[in-house]
């Protein structure tokens, strides 16, 4: 077999193969958004948001306070470790995590060390020595007032 015929032999075999990756989407009906979506092995959560520590009380006319950087931090990582759970992975099967934070209005700036201080305690750990790959932005704001940060994630289920 030439040179032509076994690149085209090869590109078509990676194009098969690629055709094969069974997608699964995780959604329910509330959201306009899967919570993740696997690609193969390959687990895709969606940017995850910290719970309220204190819900907004309409009544009163106050917002919800989702706590600081590091509570919100803490707050999102273990909805993270939810969600990898429920689809048989753990933490140590996070490969990346993408950061988006806003600043802390009480700081003027965003708390880079209230993220660190919960994040190694989910990762790099004695029980979890794994650390992912990890990418963090600062934007403007997020979708609401009172987050200081949105954390994605991809996950691979090891063989």
């Amino acid at each position: 077999m030439n040179v032509k015929y076994s690149f085209l032999a090869a590109a078509l075999f990676a194009t098969a193969l690629h055709a094969q990756v069974e997608v699964k989407h995780i959604q329910t009906e509330k959201s306009p958004i899967a919570t993740a979506v696997w690609a193969g092995d390959t687990l895709f959560v969606s940017g995850q948001l910290a719970s309220p520590v204190t819900p907004a009380d309409p009544a009163k006319g106050t917002p919800a306070d989702y706590g600081d950087t590091k509570t919100q931090t803490a707050s999102i990582l273990n909805k993270v470790q939810a969600i990898l759970k429920e689809q048989g992975l753990d933490m140590k099967d996070v490969v990346k995590c993408t950061v988006f934070m806003a600043a802390d209005p009480k700081l003027g700036k965003i708390d880079f060390p209230g993220l660190q201080a919960s994040f190694t305690q989910f990762f790099g750990t004695k029980d979890q020595p794994n650390k992912p790959a990890r990418s963090a932005f600062q934007v403007a704001g997020l979708v609401a007032p009172g987050y200081r940060l949105e954390i994605e994630v991809i996950a691979v289920r090891s063989k």
